[in-house]
């Protein structure tokens, strides 16, 4: 549910963005995709596809007769996942290279979550010893996914306060 609550409150500062107008049209981009995101990866965990699509991989290769031979395949979906986030995280950056602090602390947020989502795809081939060790008691899945959520719902807090309450000299500019 934590994807899903983030996800809505990225949604509302994206479209708040979109209501002010040119200025922060590549900003509410931005909150978009990570509102997309946010989305997908929650519907994702509440069906478990990951497991389903695994499993079905599993099947597809013993039917096939290369399962002896499955880690080609799975180094390949690794590192299409790795891609895809590591592209997504850079092309977030390049449109946000102007953006108020709000912005990049989603995008950090949202490097946590990715990196956690590259990290899992991996760990179903037996890379679970980074997901399973701790800091401070807590395990790195746990500071990835949930502390990775929980900084893009900062964020979004941050940046509709600042879409609500503009600094004097924002307001002062904004009369004249």
């Amino acid at each position: 549910m934590l994807y899903l609550v983030a996800a809505y409150a990225v949604w509302r500062v994206a479209r708040h963005l979109r209501a002010a107008g040119d200025v922060t049209r590549s900003e509410a981009l931005v909150w978009s995709v990570i509102a997309i995101l946010l989305l997908a990866l929650g519907i994702n965990k509440q069906l478990d596809l990951q497991s389903a699509f695994t499993e079905i991989g599993r099947v597809v290769a013993s039917a096939q007769g290369w399962y002896e031979r499955r880690w080609i395949v799975q180094a390949f979906f690794v590192g299409l996942v790795a891609g895809c986030a590591l592209m997504t995280a850079v092309g977030l950056l390049v449109v946000l290279r102007r953006a108020p602090a709000p912005a990049l602390l989603a995008l950090l947020g949202t490097a946590f979550v990715l990196t956690f989502v590259v990290i899992r795809a991996a760990s179903f081939h037996h890379v679970d010893v980074l997901i399973g060790s701790r800091l401070f008691g807590l395990r790195w899945n746990w500071i990835l996914e949930i502390g990775g959520i929980l900084i893009v719902l900062l964020a979004a807090r941050w940046r509709q306060k600042q879409l609500h309450y503009p600094r004097q000299s924002e307001q002062g500019l904004r009369r004249s």
